[in-house]
């Protein structure tokens, strides 16, 4: 079944990766990025990882260099080794989501992003999808489900029918180069969108104007977009998106 997506995905601007400010100590999708934006009543956007035993972790990076004091792959690293790595710049740690449900406790509506673990978009081994499923079993806030991987929401479809589903999406220019041409050309055409029965699509603020948007927004897909980074460019994507992923300054809530 295709689960529509509740209307507060709508109704509340988007905090990427939480409401994050690295000068005021809160990282990205830390707990005190999560506490800011259900504070201010903000949506939230997290990242799932999957960590070496099999817990879902929110972190948006495969390495952990950039955002941490440690270097490799997160995956390589226990969910118990990645709770005591704090985040550079702050006395948070790695959360679980299952950590990340309970801040929110249904307070606002939760994106979640699951990370692509094949790095080619290819077909995953459904980990981090059952990891994801389990700790969403007992939550009853509303969430919604995405990733550029297509085969992992037809996962989702799978493990969670009732939770709204969606493709984050791009024009996947040259800047996706890691990708062979084939799969951007493929993906760049949204063609997965029926086969995996997503109900909405977070597009690249961008490329908002690609006519396959347009038909899917016609065809009752619900459009969001990342990632917004002004008012000007809010009030630009909002002539197509109905509603934004933002960061980097206080987002206003629709009339």
């Amino acid at each position: 079944m295709r689960a529509p997506l509740p209307a507060a995905f709508v109704r509340c601007p988007i905090a990427h990766r939480a409401l994050h400010d690295r000068a005021r100590r809160r990282i990205e999708n830390s707990a005190s990025a999560i506490r800011a934006a259900r504070a201010a009543g903000y949506g939230i956007e997290i990242d799932l990882q999957l960590s070496a035993d099999g817990v879902a972790m929110v972190f948006h990076d495969e390495d952990l260099g950039r955002l941490t004091g440690e270097d490799g792959p997160l995956n390589a690293r226990s969910a118990a080794e990645l709770g005591r790595i704090k985040l550079t710049g702050s006395d948070d740690t790695i959360p679980t989501f299952a950590q990340v449900l309970s801040l929110i406790g249904g307070a606002v509506p939760l994106l979640v992003e699951i990370k692509d673990q094949s790095l080619t978009m290819s077909q995953t081994d459904g980990r981090l999808e059952q990891a994801t499923a389990h700790d969403l079993e007992s939550y009853s806030g509303e969430v919604a489900l995405m990733s550029f991987n297509p085969h992992s929401v037809a996962h989702m479809a799978r493990l969670c029918p009732m939770r709204p589903r969606g493709l984050t999406t791009a024009a996947y220019d040259a800047d996706w180069g890691p990708l062979s041409a084939a799969t951007r050309d493929a993906l760049r055409d949204i063609p997965d969108y029926d086969r995996t029965l997503s109900s909405f699509i977070s597009h690249e603020a961008d490329d908002l104007a690609r006519p396959r948007v347009a038909a899917l927004k016609a065809q009752g897909a619900v459009i969001l977009c990342w990632t917004i980074r002004s008012a000007e460019d809010e009030a630009k994507a909002r002539k197509i998106a109905q509603n934004i992923t933002f960061e980097g300054y206080a987002a206003q809530f629709p009339a």
